[in-house]
């Protein structure tokens, strides 16, 4: 296939049960012959780059991680993680500096890193020193790495004001500081108007270039269903609202995937393919069944997932009603593994709750 005309790759960032290290490798075995580029490793669930992130780590942690990272170059792809120091203090001469020198040190050496990611998101962040600290951490950061390419997370990483009751007031002109003091080479995640934005419009797009001055990073947030309320919902269908077009605006886009690793699979290509046909000729309809196509290879499966997709993302678990065990009988008769995750999301497997949120 001809290669995306965009960055294109994957950052695992959601809340709930993190994937296993075999079912990240069947993914990015699906989606690199499509043009997938990179995938950065950053689950909520991953107490060592997050909650423990200044604990040493041990070889449990560094050796499947180390063999994903092999997997993923065999097959052209880059691959990263993302380290959240939330609560790092950054006075001079505290030890955090240290820890995360250590941090990377490791990761660098037992794993090897071609992309490193400075999250800063789903933190409080109504403090008027907020974009210098964060500056500070990731030229700190960019110092140390071998990683070629480095990004950073802002905590305010949309115009939706949901952040701002969530995580107090955005401080003023911080998106524009902390575009001002990053090195030019530092990609800059967004993810768009909203926290799950619908659409991706070339306006806003080149505005908020303006803002950062550089062209964003999108961390679009379809089909992720990591929430309390979207766990409800399988995310399935074709991409829309991201046109091939934006390609020209963007320094790259990374989506953060479903909690269902191969369901997920389906709207992973259908994005790859707007990019790689182009708006004039993508169909999201065929797109997506196309994608049924290639990634559940069984005909019958791929009807029944076609026939049943008002129930599976429509609907919501909790008001299928009878409804839900004649899935169940259905979707357990295949032996698939996307299959055996409707199942399994049916039993209530994949549901999010807001203590899974607030503790990860």
């Amino acid at each position: 296939m001809p290669p995306s005309p965009v960055d294109l790759g994957i950052v695992e960032g959601y809340y709930g049960r993190p994937w296993s290290w075999s079912e990240r490798a069947r993914v990015v075995t699906r989606i690199a012959p499509a043009g997938y580029r990179f995938f950065l490793y950053a689950p909520k669930a991953a107490t060592a780059l997050r909650r423990r992130w200044r604990e040493p780590m041990v070889d449990d942690e560094l050796e499947p991680m180390a063999a994903f990272a092999r997997h993923c170059r065999a097959l052209g792809v880059r691959f990263g993680v993302g380290l959240s120091p939330s609560d790092f203090d950054a006075a001079p001469g505290s030890s955090d500096w240290t820890h995360l020198a250590a941090r990377i040190a490791t990761l660098d050496a037992a794993v090897g890193l071609d992309a490193l990611a400075l999250l800063f998101d789903d933190i409080r962040g109504d403090d008027p020193t907020l974009a210098d600290r964060q500056a500070a951490v990731v030229a700190f950061a960019a110092a140390r790495t071998r990683a070629a390419r480095l990004y950073a997370c802002p905590s305010y990483y949309s115009d939706d004001p949901v952040l701002d009751r969530v995580f107090g007031a955005r401080p003023p002109h911080y998106l524009e500081r902390l575009g001002h003091l990053l090195d030019p080479a530092v990609g800059v995640f967004w993810t768009g108007e909203e926290v799950c934005s619908r659409e991706y419009g070339a306006a806003h797009l080149e505005r908020v270039a303006g803002t950062l001055r550089r062209a964003p990073v999108l961390w679009d947030n379809y089909p992720v269903n990591d929430g309390q309320r979207m766990s409800q919902y399988l995310h399935l269908r074709a991409v829309t609202g991201r046109p091939a077009s934006n390609a020209a605006l963007l320094a790259g886009h990374a989506v953060n995937p479903a909690l269902q690793p191969e369901l997920g699979c389906i709207p992973l290509l259908t994005l790859a393919e707007r990019y790689r046909v182009g708006d004039a000729a993508y169909a999201y309809g065929g797109a997506f069944a196309r994608a049924c196509d290639a990634v559940l290879g069984d005909e019958a499966l791929a009807r029944a997932l076609r026939s049943d997709l008002i129930w599976l993302q429509d609907t919501g678990l909790d008001r299928l009603g009878d409804l839900a065990t004649e899935l169940r009988a259905r979707y357990a008769a295949f032996d698939h593994p996307a299959a055996r995750e409707v199942v399994d999301w049916l039993d209530g497997g994949w549901r999010i709750t807001d203590e899974i949120v607030r503790t990860q």
